[in-house]
Order: C-alpha cells, then structure tokens, then sequence
C-alpha cells in the first residue's frame, strides 16, 4: 500500500511540475500578447536575428509549440516565408535548452525554500484588478508550483529508491550492458516517454531523476535526452496531420534538424560524451563519465549512519559523564565525514544535472550551426515532401487556426481573427461566381458556375462550423470579459459570413430555375443588374477592410455602402414596375430578376451586421 502511495504520488509530482510550467508560460504569454507577434515580424530581416527570434521567444513563453504556431500563421499570412520560418523553428529549439538548465537547477538547489513564499507574492499580484499585475502574478505562482512539484519528484522518488534499489539497479543493470544497443534502447524510451507525456520538460526531468538516482549512467541519460528531441517533432507532426500545407511543412522542417542532429551524435557518440565530461572539466567541474552516484549515495548514507551512532554516543556520554572527550572526538569527526560525504555526492550529482543540460545545448546549438546554412535545401526537401494539393481543395482549410487554441485566450483570439479575414476572403471570392453566374448565358457554362456556387455555400458552413468549434474550446478556460465579448462577436460575424454563402446557393438557383423555364435576361436587364453587382462588390471590399482593421472605430464606409446597396435596390424596384407595365420582358423574366435583386439586397444587409459586429468588439 505505502508503495502505491509513493507511486501515485510521484506520478502527482510530475503533474504539478507540468502544471506550473504551463501556468508560468501562459503567464508570460499573456503579459507579451500581441508583442510577442510584433517581435517575430520585425526580427526576421537576416539569419541570425531569425535564430535569435525563436530562441528568446520560445525562452520566454517555455513553449516550442506556441513558437512554432506562431510562426506557421506568419507563413500563412505571407509576413514570412517558409525560409525565414526554417531559422526561427531551429532558434526555437535552442530555445527550449532553457528548460534543461532550469530544471538540473531546481535538483540541485532546494529552490522550493524561496518558491513556497513567492507563490504567496504571486497570489497577491495574481488578486490585482490590473491585467499586467495579474499576469506576472501567475507566472509567479506557475514558477512555484513547477519547483515544487520538482522537489516532491525528488523526495518521493528517493522514497522509492529506498525501498527498492536493489531491485532496480537489477532491472536497470540488466538493460544496461548492451553497448551501443543500449544507447538506441534509451533512445527510443526518451522518444516514446515524450510522445506520452506530451511535454520534452517532462522526459528532461525524469531523465535527470533516473540519472542523479544512479539507476542509469551518463550515455544513456544523453541517449534519453536525444530522443526526446525525436519525440517533441512526432508529436509535431502528428498534430500537423490535420493541418495546412504550411503547418505540415513547418512541421516536417522541425523533425529534418532533429533527426540530422540526433544522426550526428550518435556517429560521434562517445567522443561527444567525452568532450562534455572536457568542458564540465575547464570548467572547474567533475567529469559526468567519472560519477558513481550509487557510490556516492551509498557513502552519504554510510556518513548519516555513523554521525546518528556518534549522537547517541554523545548522549550517553553525557548522561553518564564519562569518556566525554572520546565522544566529542567522534562526533567531530562523524560530522566531518558527512560534510564531506554529502559534498561528494553533491559534486556528482551536479556533474550529472549540468552535463545533461550541457549536452542540450551544444546538440542544438551545434546543429543549428551546420544547418542554417542549408535552409534552402531543407525548404526544397520540405516541399517535395508536402505538395500542394491541386484545384481548390485547399481552399476550405484553416490557415491559421489547424493546429488547435495556443495557451492563452488573447493569442488564440488574435489567430481567430486572422481566419475570420480569411474567411471574409473567401466569400469574397465565392461573390465572384455569384457575378460569373448571373452574366453566364451558356447553360453548360453556367452548370459549371452554379457548382461552385454549391461547393462554396459548403465550404461555409464548414469553415463556420470548424471557426465555432475553435472559438468554443477557447470558450472553456478561465477567460476575461474582453476576451469574451470578442468570442461572441466572432461568433455573430461568422454566422453572418455563412448566410453570404447561403444567398449565393439561392441566387444560384434561381438562376437555374430561370434557365430551367427559358428566359434570359437580356442586356438591359445584365447592365441593371451589374450595377447592383457592383455596389454589392464595394460593400464586400468595405467589409474585409473593417475586418482587417484592429482599431475600428467607426464604419460610416460599411453604413455607405448599405445605403448606396438600398437606393440601388429601390431604383431597379421602380424601374422594374414601369418596365412591367409597359410589357417591355416577360413577366416570369421579371419576377426571377427581382428575386435576384433582393438577394443581393439581403447580401448587403449581412455585409453591414459584420462590419456592426467588428466595431463592437473593437470598441469592448
């Protein structure tokens, strides 16, 4: 029972140190918001500020994926080409060695003694009613919680390593004598463990709990390490089967510069494993290869024992009164011992922490040294890879918002907003056959057109559906009243873009029904109707205009063209009943003339409800 116990609490202990991570990287993604995205737009202009862009993003955020996200939108929106995405990926990844260092400091220095009161700073800022103060108030309470779960990770599994060492060391010994064979087994269990646990940080950790245990030696610790840098790009990659072409790009580029790299090392496996033990070494370190941290433990333990035996002797001197000298000799020289043995084991265990971190940092550093100089090449082997897809399939898929909601509603809210404008394109585009479809007098040429009226009416309704879905999972965090007026207006603007497709599935058919009973609307009748075309043109323009605009303020433009959309209707109306009664077309000819008229009407009174929807959530 107590074996379950530590077993389900250790397991609780790496959540916690999950779940502060995210806390703390969601904090700094909310106080950097929409800076974080100006950033990445005005530091891309050379190779190294490209680097140097998704190192320090992703070091500040603790997230490649967020990096990584962000930048697929830059290629979506054409602000960055695949190129440029290639050096901020590779950037990202230095980025994340951050974390290595974070975390062997959290084993070897017990920060959870300054992280307990700090998590009481953090709740006071977290209570402020201003929204920076707040912030930084979660990042402090995540940086807490994170060091906190890390010490519980290394007490109960000390916990365990008592109660079970010898068996383990078994277990691990055994799977330990393989050679090279070995490497590649721990390997692959670094790879597997971040695919499951979903998080690199999470495989960094246990990596250096099983290393500081003594239950794996320094190779394999740096065998796990690597294929955690396999495992972070499988789960990339897995996510981007959903996605984009860009997104699947991107993807496919992150796993090329992991795989090359971990190819490289292990060509150069234990002269790289020697070299790190060299650098720890200038560095006034011990050697990680040197390290017996069973030894070292063992020793500590042996240390404790001898000094708890030199105590009771002290008391029982003490009581008794006599041998008092021999006795104060024991202990001195019984606490002499343990401060000596406990720096031993402190030396090794950091040799083993900063070696790890160490070899992080060199394997990405290094390789984003030899590659960036093949970006070209790897954008090529990425395009050959991904195609684009042919004709229009790719026209209904997301651009910015594929890969899921970021960790933070602002930025999630900001990437909707792009694919709303990307929605609003593509009804625009769908209006172009709308105009193709009332001038086409050839009926082939129009069955043609009317298809892509239909196919456009589903392309809608399932980029609404896919826009809402999104919009609701970020509904479901903790969100502000801001952010939650944005969602509803998005969701009014979003309905309304649907109901554009929809007129022009109706237009679509009674056009057909038109063609189906023989009329034919001749050239005054195409020249009126143009006309209304036209002024519904300018109102579609105004409305992505708006949309664009992140500042709207007023929509007199959008007011205009609903104005100038009405008197065109009235005019053709009047037009209409003189005409009618003068017997100058068909009467049928006439009533489907007027159905079009008035929904193109109807068109313009969705275009002025979205442009009414954007300047409410502007103004919230």
């Amino acid at each position: 029972m107590t074996t379950v116990l530590h077993v389900l609490s250790l397991f609780g202990a790496l959540c916690m140190f999950l779940f502060g991570m995210a806390l703390m990287s969601e904090g700094l993604q909310k106080s950097a918001g929409d800076r974080l995205r100006s950033f990445m737009a005005s530091m891309t202009s050379n190779a190294f500020k490209r680097v140097l862009t998704g190192t320090v993003l992703t070091a500040l955020v603790q997230s490649s994926s967020a990096t990584t996200i962000m930048v697929v939108s830059f290629v979506n929106a054409g602000l960055l080409s695949l190129g440029n995405a290639v050096g901020v990926i590779m950037g990202a990844n230095i980025g994340t060695t951050l974390t290595a260092w974070v975390t062997s400091l959290g084993f070897s220095v017990n920060i959870a003694l300054f992280a307990v009161p700090m998590m009481a700073f953090g709740f006071l800022m977290f209570s402020s009613k201003k929204d920076m103060m707040k912030n930084l108030g979660q990042f402090l309470i995540g940086f807490s919680i994170m060091y906190v779960g890390l010490t519980f990770m290394k007490d109960f599994s000390n916990e365990l390593l008592g109660a079970y060492q010898p068996q383990m060391l078994t277990f691990f010994g055994l799977i330990n004598h393989y050679g090279f064979g070995s490497v590649l087994l721990f390997l692959l269990a670094g790879a597997v463990l971040t695919v499951v646990l979903q998080a690199s940080s999470a495989t960094m950790a246990i990596t250096m709990l099983l290393a500081t245990s003594g239950l794996i030696d320094f190779p394999l610790a740096i065998a796990m390490v690597l294929g955690e840098n396999i495992g972070t790009t499988i789960t990339a990659n897995i996510a981007a089967m959903v996605a984009n072409v860009s997104a699947k790009r991107a993807a496919r580029a992150h796993l090329i510069f992991n795989v090359f790299g971990v190819l490289w090392v292990l060509a150069l496996f234990y002269p790289i494993v020697r070299f790190i033990g060299y650098i720890m070494m200038t560095l006034g370190g011990v050697d990680p290869m040197s390290v017996d941290m069973v030894g070292a433990n063992e020793a500590s333990m042996r240390a404790q024992e001898a000094l708890v035996s030199a105590q009771e002797a002290m008391k029982v001197a003490t009581i008794s009164g006599t041998g008092m000298s021999e006795a104060q000799a024991a202990l001195s020289a019984a606490q002499a011992d343990m401060s000596s043995a406990q720096h031993a084991f402190q030396v090794s265990k950091n040799a083993i922490l900063y070696g790890i971190a160490a070899l992080h940092t060199l394997f990405n550093v290094t390789n984003t040294l030899i590659l960036i100089w093949f970006v070209p090449l790897i954008v090529k082997v990425v395009t050959w890879m991904v195609k684009e897809p042919k004709g229009e399939e790719e026209v209904f898929r997301l651009k910015y918002i594929a890969g899921g909601p970021l960790s933070t509603a602002e930025l999630s809210l900001n990437e909707a907003q792009h694919e709303v404008v990307h929605f609003a394109e593509i009804c625009n585009k769908g209006f172009g056959y709308i105009k193709a479809a009332v001038n086409e007098q050839d009926p082939e040429k129009f069955n043609a057109v009317n298809d892509k009226l239909v196919k456009y009416e589903e392309i809608t309704d399932r980029i609404e559906f896919e826009i809402a879905s999104y919009l609701n999972e970020v509904s479901k965090n903790d969100i502000s009243d801001e952010a939650s007026e944005r969602v509803k207006a998005m969701y009014k603007i979003i309905g309304e873009m649907e109901s554009l497709g929809d007129s022009g599935e109706a237009i679509g058919r009674i056009l057909k029904r038109k063609n189906a009973h023989g009329k034919v609307f001749d050239k005054s009748l195409l020249d009126r109707l143009n006309r209304m075309l036209d002024v519904v043109q300018r109102g579609y323009d105004v409305m992505i205009e708006n949309l664009r605009n992140g500042e709207l303020k007023e929509i007199s433009n959008a007011v205009n063209c609903e104005y100038n959309i009405n008197e065109c209707r009235n005019h053709l109306r009047e037009e209409h009943i003189t005409n009618i009664e003068s017997d100058s077309y068909h009467y049928l000819t006439g009533v489907y003339y007027m159905d079009v008229v008035a929904e193109l009407e109807k068109i313009g009174d969705f275009l002025i409800n979205i442009s009414e929807a954007a300047i409410v959530k502007n103004e919230k």
